[in-house]
């Protein structure tokens, strides 16, 4: 299948679920949780922000640019 075409199946799964009924919008451990064990699961070789700390750092400052979600 062309990964665009899944990329937009998968996103039509994921909007079919209101933010509220989200397990990582209710839960903020688990969603790190969750991110911690994956991070894990990728040797430190593999990891892009390890090999390049120049990314890391942009991803960094466009994180703490995001808008707050409030409703």
């Amino acid at each position: 299948m062309d990964p665009e075409k899944q990329r937009a199946i998968a996103s039509k799964g994921g909007q079919s679920v209101p933010d509220e009924k989200r397990s990582f919008s209710q839960n903020r451990k688990l969603a790190s949780e969750a991110g911690r064990k994956g991070g894990r699961s990728v040797p430190d070789e593999k990891r892009s922000f390890s090999r390049d700390p120049n990314l890391a750092a942009e991803a960094g400052r466009k994180g703490g640019q995001s808008p707050a979600k409030t409703e």
